[in-house]
């Protein structure tokens, strides 16, 4: 393994670094870079399978409660 694989190798995946053995400090560094990564939402949706149809229709109606609220929102600026 030459120095360029070594390199792309390191990169790949999320680490935290424990320092002066503050375990909990890195732990809850974890779980926040695990939630900006969206890898809990991801774990969630992918415990257990949906039909495309059903994803279709879950991201239609999300998207429709996003309209709803946005333009509620406009009408009491108002």
């Amino acid at each position: 393994m030459n120095d360029q694989d070594y390199d792309n190798f390191k990169k790949k995946g999320l680490r935290v670094e424990v320092r002066n053995n503050n375990v909990t400090k890195a732990w809850r560094k974890l779980k926040r870079l695990l939630q900006s990564e969206g890898v809990n939402l991801e774990l969630r949706r992918r415990q257990y399978y949906e039909k495309p149809s059903e994803r279709r229709r879950r991201e239609k109606d999300m998207a429709r409660k996003r309209w709803i609220k946005k333009k509620a929102e406009i009408e009491n600026k108002w």
